[in-house]
């Protein structure tokens, strides 16, 4: 079955050796071919790195990528709490982001929270391990084009998530240890913006700290100045068009039938993304119902979709 593999690539190796995937890793390997092309790749190198690759590589070439984190500019401010979901709504209210990126330590709590902000009136995504790939993608792209502007989410989105715009982390729940920190707030300040990240201080946070970061001041929470009319929502709603490269769609053909053909303006249409099957596009919520009924009934390159 595994008889034709050619190359093996191991990505957030040290995370997936985190979670406990070690001897899987070591057993799907052993049953490889001997002639392959190995890619390891892991953002930090502990020592149970070292021990995998001596499992699994030959005489590998090791490729280190310049630290870049000297050109981030990320405020850290940290907030004691003894009600962390009123904390995290004041926060919120009182910084007024754009993008909101939101981190719990599981996935119980993930839902729980975004359920908790969702009857307040917040717009919430959920991204955690017991979505499927797809529902994950459908959540990642309405946060990354705004349709929900809060992701709460477990550290599953700590690396390897870019989205631009995302102007406040904040750390619902402490994390372990001190570089799932590191990479959680990296998900702000990004491509030379300036970010915020925020850790909400409960008792278990305070004594977490002085491993997980010392230098952070923690201040009380009437330093805040939340606007208690502020709710954090959507400017655009998503359509879904069964439609996609496969079937030789492109942006500009969306953009010319919603603009051209429905004449909707430019200004009132945002992200728009095509997949292999299906394309997203998002569309301000004033003139929604317009776009879809006419998408609906209409055509997209001379053709229903």
């Amino acid at each position: 079955m595994l008889s034709h593999i050619q190359t093996l690539i191991l990505d957030e190796a040290d995370r997936m050796l985190d979670m406990g995937f070690g001897d899987d890793i070591i057993k799907i390997v052993s049953n490889l071919p001997k002639k392959r092309q190995n890619l390891l790749f892991s953002a930090t190198y502990p020592d149970n790195i070292n021990k995998l690759t001596s499992i699994i590589l030959d005489n590998p070439i090791k490729m280190e990528i310049e630290d870049t984190d000297k050109h981030i500019d990320i405020e850290e401010r940290g907030f004691k709490s003894d009600n962390k979901d009123k904390t995290l709504i004041q926060i919120l209210q009182s910084f007024q982001p754009n993008l909101a990126l939101i981190f719990c330590a599981t996935k119980i709590k993930t839902t729980e929270l975004s359920e908790t902000l969702h009857n307040k009136g917040f717009d919430v995504a959920t991204l955690n391990g017991d979505l499927e790939q797809y529902e994950r993608q459908e959540m990642l792209l309405q946060f990354a084009n705004g349709t929900l502007p809060i992701l709460v989410a477990t550290d599953l989105a700590s690396r390897g998530l870019d989205i631009e715009g995302i102007d406040i982390v904040i750390n619902y729940d402490i994390p372990t240890k001190a570089q799932d920190y590191t990479h959680r707030i990296g998900r702000t300040g990004r491509a030379d913006a300036k970010g915020l990240a925020i850790t909400i201080c409960d008792d278990y946070a305070m004594g977490k700290l002085k491993d997980i970061r010392p230098s952070l001041v923690v201040e009380e929470t009437d330093q805040l100045r939340p606007d208690k009319n502020f709710l954090l929502q959507g400017k655009y709603s998503t359509i879904c068009i069964d439609g996609g490269k496969k079937k030789k769609l492109r942006a500009g053909d969306i953009l010319g039938t919603l603009c051209k053909d429905i004449g909707l303006d430019a200004k009132d249409i945002g992200k728009i993304n095509i997949y292999d099957n299906n394309s997203f596009v998002a569309i301000d919520k004033s003139v929604i119902k317009k776009a879809y009924n006419r998408l609906k009934n209409g055509k997209i390159k001379k053709r229903k979709f």
